[in-house]
């Protein structure tokens, strides 16, 4: 068995990886760490847990919290990961951290990325950079393998947006200057720490865009897609808040190239993702919405040419907790200890 500790355990992101693992037949939760609720049984902090999982949470001071485990879930926000994966992984643990503090390879990369959120540039761990793997299977499978230790698991917007475009790069589908990604998150996106602008009053029935100037998941969607294509691309990306729970809506856009038709870009992108099982290709006409991938880990991509403006439109579906979160980080467990990737994630979600 595979021997779990959750950091962050009583946030959204530590709550949905422990409803997860509670499932997968090949783990088992040692230790429960958490900044908050200290002292309190998980059961008590999320009462559907009861009977299932009643393991008192720790400090991360205490003795129990530095006890040796297989894998180590950082379910934290940014600049905790980078302060103590490093002992982690000293230790014989693996980790996947759900910040942005180990998706970059270079102290430039997380510099760009860390500015946009208005942090201090500088990483405290930058010795551990190089050996990051960007978790995104369906892009760096290969990658994720039994040597890999340390995986920064990507952000929810970017992996709705790469997800969706990364076909059209890799198969130079549209014209990269022409690339529009519009994208609409739930309020859990902001995570469980109570915010003024989060509160109830301020959310129903209001939409806003937000980071205008720069969202920091920009910084991933450039780089994979980029990289992909084999040139250098930047996107106009727009963030939205809509007054629904969790779920994200990326509708991207770009003008289709020479000799390209609704026949050809759907052929690409089924291609592309044959061997990704948590991606489906839709046509224009199978009606899936956010509903339709809550509480799963797939990807829903409804692929479309607008023969009339001749434009590539792509609308990716995920559920930001769990393909944009916790479900990504089990599948990136499951492939860098050498399981079956959909172990524990195979299942259809809930409807209505």
């Amino acid at each position: 068995m595979i021997k779990v500790k959750v950091v962050g355990a009583s946030g959204y992101g530590g709550v949905g990886i422990i409803e997860l693992l509670l499932s997968h037949p090949e783990t088992r939760i040692v230790t429960l760490i958490s900044v908050q609720d200290v002292g309190r049984r998980i059961s008590d902090v999320y009462p559907h847990l009861a009977g299932f999982c009643d393991d008192v949470i720790v400090g991360i001071d205490d003795p129990k919290a530095r006890e040796p485990v297989d894998m180590v879930f950082f379910s934290t926000p940014d600049g905790v990961g980078m302060n103590h994966a490093g002992q982690e992984l000293s230790a014989g643990s693996k980790v996947i951290d759900y910040s942005g503090d180990f998706r970059f390879n270079t102290e430039e990369g997380y510099a760009d990325y860390a500015a946009r959120l208005g942090r201090d540039t500088k990483h405290n761990a930058a010795d551990l950079l190089p050996q990051a793997v960007y978790g995104l299977a369906e892009l760096h499978r290969e990658k994720l393998n039994k040597k890999t230790k340390l995986v920064g698991n990507p952000g929810c917007f970017a992996i709705s947006a790469i997800l969706g475009l990364a076909p059209a790069a890799k198969h130079h589908l549209v014209d990269f200057s022409s690339i529009i990604c519009d994208c609409k998150t739930g309020i859990s996106g902001a995570g469980k720490k109570l915010q003024a602008a989060f509160h109830y009053p301020a959310r129903y029935d209001h939409m806003n865009a937000y980071k205008l100037g720069g969202h920091q998941h920009v910084c991933e969607v450039e780089r994979e897609i980029s990289g992909q294509a084999g040139s250098a691309i930047k996107v106009t990306f727009t963030a939205q808040v809509v007054p629904m729970c969790r779920g994200i809506m990326s509708c991207l856009y770009g003008t289709l190239g020479p000799g390209q038709n609704a026949a050809t870009v759907a052929e690409a992108y089924r291609e592309f993702y044959k061997d990704s099982p948590f991606v489906r290709i839709c046509d224009r006409n199978s009606g899936v919405g956010t509903v339709h991938v809550r509480g799963t880990n797939f990807c829903n991509l409804i692929v479309d040419v607008d023969e009339r403006t001749s434009r590539l439109r792509v609308v990716s579906h995920i559920d930001n907790l769990m393909k944009g979160q916790a479900g990504n980080a089990l599948q990136n467990m499951n492939l860098i200890f050498g399981l079956p990737e959909t172990m524990g994630l195979d299942r259809p979600g809930q409807y209505p």
